[in-house]
């Protein structure tokens, strides 16, 4: 579940943090007690970076629009 810290992070900070995660799960001495909790956490990011992009998409479809009517 999404915190109040999540949002208020912005896309690039979600995107740096998905990317530290997955640096982590590369690696072969991976703590099998973290993963479960790392993995849950790359969810969370990840479904706050789709809903940004998606939000973005509305407001340029909606700016768009206004231009062409």
């Amino acid at each position: 579940m999404a915190t109040k810290k999540d949002e208020e992070i912005g896309y690039a900070e979600a995107l740096k943090e998905l990317e530290t995660i997955l640096a982590e799960l590369e690696r072969t001495d991976v703590d099998v007690d973290v993963l479960a909790s790392r993995v849950e956490r790359a969810s969370e990011l990840i479904r706050l970076c789709r809903d940004r992009i998606g939000n973005a998409k509305l407001q340029i479809d909606n700016v768009v629009n206004g231009l062409e009517g």
